[in-house]
C-alpha cells in the first residue's frame, strides 16, 4: 500500500464529503435572510413560516457540516505534516482567519437567530441572519483563499528552507481567488435552489401545503436561474484564467496531447488513450475551444506532451529528474465534463419552471415536479466534479510549482496507520449522515404548519417547541 496514494484517498473523501454540505449552508441561508427580509417588509406570515422551516433545515445541515470540517483539518497535523511545515506561515493564516472571525461570526449570530424569535425586534432578528449569511460567505472567502494559494501561489518568499508570508495583501487578491470565489458562490445557490426545489416539488406532488411549497418552488426557481447563469459566466471566466495560470491542467481537462491547431476544436467526447498519448475516438465542436480559451474564435492551446518538456526544463531542478507532470488524464478530463453537464441541466430546469408558472401550469405539471425531485442531486454531483477536477488535475503538485503531494506526506506514518484513520473516518461520515437525512426527514414531513401549530401551546417560549 501507497502512503501517499493512501493519504490522497482519505483527503479526497474527507472533503468531498465536507463539501456536500457547505454550498448547502451558504446558498440555504441567503434564502433565509431573504424570506425573512420579504416578511419583515410585506408583513405576510407565510414567509415568517418559510423562513423557519428552511431555517431549521439550514441548522441541520450547518452542524452537521462544521463536525466534517474539523476532521477534515485533522488531516494537515496527521498525513501532510511536511505540507505544513513548507507553507504552513502561509496556507495557515487565512484558515485561522476563517476560525477566529467567521466561524464565530456565524456561530454567535446563529444563536441570537434560534433564540430570538418573538424575543427581539423584527429589524434586529432579520439583522442576525444576515450577518449569519456574511459569516458563511467570508467563511468561503478564506478558505478559498488558502486553495487559491495551492493554485496560483503568490504573497511568499522562501527562507529557511520554507514559505513564508511576505504579502498579506498578495493573498487576498490573487488572480485565482478572483475567479473562483464567485463560481462557488453562485453554486452554492445553485445548491440551495434545487434543495429547496425538490422538497418543494415532492410535497406538492403529495398535494401537501401547497400554498407553502408553492411560494417556496417559485423562489427557488428564480435563485436557481440566477445561480446557474452565475455559474456559467464565472466558470467560463475561471477556465480562461486555467489556460494562463495552469495550461498542463487545461489541456488534461481537455484531453490535448499535442498542441492543437488555431482555431482550435472542442472535445465533446473522446475516447482516451494514455499510455499512447492519443485519443482514439473524439466528438469535436469546431472553433469551440478557441472561444471558451480566449473569447474569441481563434486561437491554439499547448499539448500536455509539450508542457511537459517545458515544465522538466523549469522544474526538475527542484523536485528532480523524472517526475511526469501530467495528471491523471481520464479523471480530470470527464469529472471536467460532468460538472458542465450537471451545469447545463441546472440552466435548463429553472428556464422549465419558470416558463410553466409563466403560464400558470407549475403545480399542475407532475412530470416537472418528479424531475426536480432527483435534480437535488445535480448541484452536489456538479460541485464534486467540479473540485476533482481542480484538485486532482493539479497534480503532481501540493502547492503548484513549490512542492509535489509525494513530498507533502508525513514522513514517518505508515500505510497501515492511515488506512485505519480512513476507515473511522468514513465510519463517523456514515454515522453522520444517517443522522442527518434522519433530522431532515423528520422536520420535513412535519412541515411547516406544525411548528406553529405547537408554538401555540407555549407562546412564552417558541424554541422549546423547535420553532
Amino acid at each position: 500500500m501507497d502512503p501517499v496514494l493512501l493519504a490522497r484517498i482519505q483527503f479526497a473523501a474527507t472533503t468531498i464529503f465536507h463539501f456536500f454540505f457547505v454550498p448547502l449552508s451558504i446558498g440555504l441561508v441567503l434564502m433565509v435572510a431573504i424570506m425573512q427580509t420579504l416578511y419583515v417588509v410585506k408583513k405576510q406570515e407565510l414567509y415568517k413560516k418559510m423562513a423557519k422551516f428552511w431555517g431549521h433545515l439550514f441548522l441541520i445541515n450547518f452542524a452537521v457540516g462544521v463536525v466534517t470540517g474539523i476532521i477534515q483539518e485533522f488531516q494537515f497535523g496527521m498525513n501532510w505534516s511536511e505540507y505544513s511545515r513548507f507553507v504552513g506561515d502561509v496556507f495557515g493564516a487565512p484558515l485561522a482567519i476563517e476560525a477566529l472571525l467567521a466561524f464565530f461570526m456565524e456561530s454567535t449570530f446563529i444563536g441570537l437567530w434560534i433564540f430570538g424569535w418573538d424575543r427581539l425586534s423584527k429589524k434586529l432578528h432579520l439583522a442576525c441572519i444576515w450577518l449569519v449569511t456574511l459569516g458563511t460567505t467570508l467563511s468561503a472567502f478564506w478558505i478559498l483563499s488558502a486553495n487559491s494559494f495551492m493554485q496560483v501561489p503568490v504573497g511568499f518568499a522562501i527562507k529557511n528552507g520554507r514559505a513564508e508570508m511576505n504579502d498579506f495583501l498578495a493573498l487576498i487578491t490573487n488572480g485565482q481567488l478572483v475567479v473562483e470565489f464567485p463560481h462557488v458562490i453562485t453554486g452554492a445557490i445553485c445548491t440551495a435552489a434545487f434543495f429547496v426545489a425538490g422538497i418543494s416539488a415532492y410535497n406538492l406532488l403529495r398535494k401537501t401545503n401547497i400554498a407553502f411549497y408553492k411560494k417556496s418552488l417559485k423562489m427557488a426557481l428564480i435563485f436557481g436561474l440566477i445561480g446557474s447563469i452565475g455559474v456559467a459566466l464565472t466558470g467560463h471566466t475561471q477556465a480562461q484564467y486555467l489556460v494562463k495560470t495552469q495550461p498542463m491542467k487545461m489541456a488534461a481537462a481537455e484531453g490535448i496531447w499535442k498542441d492543437t491547431p488555431d482555431p482550435a476544436p472542442w472535445s465533446a467526447f473522446a475516447w482516451i488513450d494514455t499510455e499512447n498519448h492519443e485519443n482514439k475516438f473524439e466528438v469535436n465542436i469546431p472553433y469551440a475551444l478557441s472561444f471558451l480559451s480566449y473569447s474569441k474564435f481563434d486561437g491554439s492551446l499547448k499539448g500536455m506532451e509539450t508542457l511537459q518538456q517545458e515544465y522538466t526544463e523549469k522544474y526538475d531542478s527542484v523536485v528532480g529528474e523524472g517526475t511526469s507532470y501530467i495528471p491523471p488524464v481520464k479523471t480530470t478530463y470527464w469529472s471536467f465534463r460532468l460538472m458542465i453537464g450537471f451545469g447545463v441541466a441546472m440552466m435548463i430546469l429553472p428556464i422549465v419552471g419558470m416558463l410553466l408558472w409563466r403560464k400558470g401550469r407549475l403545480e399542475t405539471s407532475p412530470l416537472f415536479m418528479k424531475l426536480m425531485i432527483p435534480a437535488i442531486a445535480f448541484p452536489f454531483l456538479a460541485n464534486t466534479a467540479g473540485w476533482i477536477m481542480t484538485e486532482v488535475g493539479r497534480q503532481p503538485w501540493s502547492v503548484f510549482g513549490l512542492i509535489t503531494t509525494a513530498d507533502s506526506v508525513s514522513p514517518n506514518v505508515s500505510a497501515g496507520m492511515i488506512l485505519f484513520s480512513t476507515i473511522m473516518y468514513l465510519l463517523v461520515f456514515t454515522i453522520l449522515l444517517i443522522v442527518m437525512v434522519y433530522l431532515m426527514v423528520r422536520e420535513i414531513k412535519k412541515g411547516p404548519d406544525a411548528k406553529d401549530a405547537l408554538a401555540l401551546k407555549n407562546p412564552t417560549d417558541p424554541f422549546k417547541v423547535g420553532a
